[in-house]
């Protein structure tokens, strides 16, 4: 039976909460601890089904982990040319991330593998990854523009230099992880700035990155070394408490050891031009990556024009970000996120369906949205939306009841656990009036 939630309106969310590690730097813990020389001990995790799909995946390529267990993960690495041929197509589940940054990592290997995942990630686009790495000198195939990817042995990666097309950390990872296995220097050309998680972990390893600008180069040739690695709070799942504790009457929450990545923080940014009261508290640094506490209360949201510069430092956010523009007074204008049409979903539709349902004005546009805001009063009415299989979209819709003027029920959310288990009980403990239900009752 598909999942639901069913959530009463109203509410308010208060208290210290710790949302789940960093699903991006759990990603790449695991992967640059397998190539690695020696161990690699992780603690905070994230033992969602994203990450534990890429453990499973080099598990199939012989190396051995250990965990997670409470957040802690042992990867004995096996050096950058130990991995082993899998005996058949790595699964990688619903992990887009997964999937495009193996695609790197595999294009220097001397083995075919191939890459295929869950029935959403299967039509999501693969070629902006193929096509560099194919100028580079893999061999690399997929169903149109869809997996399965299947990579072949090459005769060998050459460096080149490359402009991103888009501002992706995704695609910008996949090369630098193929730039490894390369011969010679290989240079990416950012749009914009984005998620800098592969060079700063990539630093930790013990392998030289030189970001000189917009511009970001490896040498190839270079081995990585085990090390700890302390996965941060993930501040895509924090964002959801950070809107929820903006938009509710009287809310007060801290959220604890969140990371502040400079390449993340844009749904910060983006609230704060808003008139969201968010306090940063205890900042330190563990492992290369800045992380705080954040005290998020209550606040009159005033609509914006989301500046271009900061949308791909909230590209994961965006459906909070909605549901915040629906509470504001004013017109919100999004512009610049056509990414957010090939995520888990096409997230401008889905989102701007959704509001629709729940009484919203929201306009797509072909790369944002506009909204116009309600907020006096109930900002939605209840009603019943799609979570289309996306976590951010199920999680976004559940916190805009709190502002609802009746219950609202979200359809197809079992996904929600690729990045965020324990999403229902967290929210359910700080105030969230949230019940899972089967799909008759949602």
């Amino acid at each position: 039976m598909d999942s639901g939630y069913k959530v009463a309106p109203g509410g308010r969310l208060l208290g210290r909460l710790r949302v789940p590690g960093d699903k991006s730097i759990s990603h790449r813990a695991i992967m640059l601890g397998a190539i690695a020389d020696g161990v690699t001990r992780v603690t905070g995790f994230l033992e969602g089904a994203d990450a534990l799909s890429t453990r499973n995946v080099f598990r199939a390529m012989g190396v051995r982990i250990e965990g997670p267990d409470d957040g802690r993960v042992t990867i004995h690495g096996v050096g950058r040319d130990g991995l082993r041929p899998p005996a058949g197509p790595l699964d990688c589940g619903n992990a887009g991330t997964a999937m495009r940054l193996l695609m790197g990592l595999l294009a220097g290997q001397s083995f075919a593998t191939e890459l295929v995942g869950d029935e959403t990630l299967m039509r999501r686009p693969m070629r902006r990854v193929a096509d560099p790495l194919a100028r580079m000198g893999a061999r690399v195939e997929t169903d149109g523009d869809c997996p399965p990817v299947r990579l072949s042995p090459s005769a060998g990666l050459a460096g080149i230099e490359f402009r991103l097309p888009v501002a992706s950390a995704q695609l910008k990872s996949a090369l630098l992880l193929a730039g490894l296995y390369a011969n010679g220097r290989t240079t990416i050309i950012e749009p914009a700035p984005t998620r800098d998680h592969t060079e700063r972990m990539l630093g930790g390893f013990g392998v030289r990155v030189e970001r000189d600008g917009a511009r970001v180069s490896i040498d190839g040739g270079q081995r990585l070394t085990g090390c700890a690695i302390d996965v941060p709070a993930d501040i895509s799942s924090a964002a959801f408490f950070l809107v929820g504790a903006s938009i509710a009457p009287g809310a007060d929450v801290v959220l604890e050891h969140v990371g502040m990545n400079p390449t993340r923080t844009g749904i910060i940014d983006v609230l704060r031009l808003m008139g969201a009261d968010i306090t940063v508290l205890a900042e330190s640094e563990v492992g290369g990556e800045p992380v705080a506490d954040l005290r998020v209360r209550s606040a009159p949201l005033s609509g914006i024009d989301v500046p271009e510069e900061l949308v791909p430092l909230a590209i994961d956010e965006f459906p909070a970000i909605f549901i915040a523009a629906a509470c504001a007074r004013g017109r919100t204008r999004v512009s610049g996120a056509a990414e957010l049409r090939v995520k888990e979903s096409d997230r401008i539709a889905t989102m701007a369906e959704g509001l629709r349902v729940l009484g919203v004005s929201a306009e797509p546009t072909p790369d944002g949205m506009v909204i116009e805001g309600r907020p006096d009063g109930a900002a939605f009415s209840g009603g019943r939306v799609e979570a289309h299989g996306d976590h951010r979209i199920a999680m976004s819709f559940a916190m805009a009841a709190l502002r609802a003027g009746g219950p609202i029920a979200i359809a197809d959310t079992e996904n929600v656990a690729t990045s965020f288990p324990g999403f229902v009980q967290l929210a359910a403990g700080a105030g969230l009036g949230i019940v899972e239900t089967g799909a008759a009752d949602s």
